[in-house]
């Protein structure tokens, strides 16, 4: 590779990252805010009945505390450079988005919305993975 598409790869895939790292922070915001929402008064949830996947909302909601928190934490450290994060990321964002699809009887308007910006950030992060080694 020449060294002009180097220099063009390393800027795209660091502001790939830099996007990552704030659609996490922003997705393990929102899933804690979410958990909030669980822990303190599940009443306000309204659970369909008959749905294959039943447990108890305040045990989702710790669930989706300690992930977004991880989710936060992982975003800060992909800011500051850390290499471990873009893998740490990518799986954290997966389980997120399994969670997420379990909470749909639960919350399924914000369960698609934080779905949605757990696959952005795959994308995302897989993306800078690619053109970072290439670069």
């Amino acid at each position: 590779m020449s060294d002009q598409k180097m220099q063009m790869a390393a800027p795209w895939a660091h502001g790939v990252t830099v996007f990552a790292g704030v659609i996490l922070i922003v997705g393990g915001g929102f899933q804690a805010f979410e958990a909030l929402a669980a822990i303190v008064h599940d009443k306000y949830l309204v659970v369909l009945p008959n749905y294959i996947y039943a447990f108890d909302l305040t045990t989702w909601g710790w669930i989706h505390l300690i992930l977004g928190l991880a989710l936060v934490l992982v975003g800060i450290c992909l800011l500051m450079g850390q290499g471990w994060a873009h893998i740490a990321g990518i799986v954290l964002a997966g389980l997120s988005a399994i969670v997420n699809f379990m909470w749909l009887p639960y919350s399924p308007l914000w369960a698609i919305i934080v779905i949605a910006i757990d696959v952005l950030v795959i994308w995302a992060l897989i993306s800078s993975r690619r053109s970072g080694k290439t670069a």
